[in-house]
């Protein structure tokens, strides 16, 4: 049997007609960068996110970019955020000049812990503390940070909060959407994701109509009105078709998850079943709602490798996110960190594995990857 980490031909049979219905129609009128498909999806995503506004964008990685430059981060300011998550979240501060920071993470979550946040800021020079400018938390597999604690540091030192919400559409922490909570919400379309086009996009919400504006401006160039330059932006535009086939997937996207959710509750289930609780950890709910944009295990350090080749071989699809914490990634050795130095995301990276989660899994894929798994330890 395969089982591969994710197959989408299923889920787009669904939604076919729809998607090519509205793919003519945007080929007839030939309107392919922003427009109306992209005012409807921003203000149907700001409506799902509990946000007073959105604004499309290219890609996730751009609306990290696009929301770093819109809260003024400048060369020579530091950024607050975890060393345990996609290259684009440190990437991106990078990108604008700025510094990251690191804090190590839960070991339950994998979001970033509050305490050691407040204990890095803690431990900072006084005059690198007055560069710390900003706050990027992020939801790691699809469920929230712990925001309130983070909110309190964040108030505690006037740090801006930019949640990179880019695997967490729709989570949730104490009845709050993911995005709606800091100043800013930044979101992928890349096609992976719970919520994904049929390429590149992203998105970002925001609550201040200041931000939204500023949003607007810097994603066409810095202009407005056209060729007037108050500002320097970038091309961080949205495809009208992309934000076409997005908004036709949002519809569907709360069954989605709701089917992501009982694949999680059935892997619970089979596990204890198969008596593999005691050498197989899996994912800890905290908040309101995990959305699972992935389903990680922890095993044994020694044998998760071993243990992904095993499965491959039996036809089952894993992936590890992340091999390589970003403290230790060359491209950062002038942060001057090394091994050790934040020792919970390294174990972290040396012991998860991810699993198919997605919504068309069937029952018997489910038990063919647990009992493969059972197997394995036999």
């Amino acid at each position: 049997m395969k089982v591969p980490l994710l197959d989408l031909k299923g889920q787009y049979q669904t939604i076919k007609e729809e998607v090519l219905k509205v793919t003519e129609d945007i080929f007839e009128s030939q309107c392919f960068i922003l427009g109306d498909h992209v005012v409807g999806l921003e203000t149907a995503i700001a409506e799902y996110c509990m946000t007073p506004f959105a604004v499309g964008v290219s890609s996730g990685t751009d609306a990290l970019l696009i929301s770093l430059m819109a809260a003024d981060i400048l060369p020579g300011d530091f950024v607050l955020t975890t060393p345990f998550t996609f290259f684009a979240t440190a990437g991106s501060i990078v990108r604008v000049g700025a510094t990251p920071v690191f804090a190590d993470i839960d070991p339950d979550t994998f979001n970033v812990s509050p305490e050691r946040c407040a204990e890095v800021i803690d431990r900072m020079p006084a005059n690198d503390r007055k560069r710390l400018k900003a706050m990027m938390p992020v939801h790691l597999y699809g469920q929230c940070a712990e925001m309130d604690a983070l909110l309190e540091v964040a108030d505690v030192y006037g740090l801006t909060v930019i949640e990179d919400a880019a695997q967490a559409i729709g989570a949730q922490y104490h009845g709050r959407r993911a995005g709606s909570i800091g100043q800013f919400g930044c979101f992928s379309f890349f096609p992976s994701k719970n919520l994904g086009a049929f390429g590149d996009g992203g998105i970002v919400t925001t609550s201040r109509p200041e931000y939204h504006e500023k949003l607007k401006v810097l994603r066409v160039h810095g202009g407005h009105p056209k060729y007037y330059h108050q500002l320097i932006g970038g091309n961080f535009r949205l495809d009208a078709l992309q934000a076409a086939i997005v908004k036709i997937k949002l519809q569907h996207l709360d069954r989605w998850t709701a089917g992501r959710q009982d694949n999680a509750n059935a892997y619970r289930r089979l596990f204890d079943a198969a008596g593999l609780v005691s050498k197989v950890a899996l994912p800890v709910e905290k908040e309101d709602r995990h959305i699972y944009n992935q389903f990680v295990i922890r095993v044994d350090s020694a044998i998760r490798d071993d243990l992904r080749s095993y499965l491959a071989d039996v036809g089952i699809g894993t992936e590890i996110y992340y091999p390589v914490p970003l403290h230790l990634q060359a491209c950062f050795s002038d942060l001057a960190h090394g091994p050790g130095d934040f020792p919970v995301s390294e174990k972290a990276a040396k012991e998860t594995v991810a699993l198919p989660i997605y919504p068309e899994l069937t029952d018997h894929q489910l038990e063919y990857v647990v009992d493969k798994i059972k197997d394995y330890f036999k």
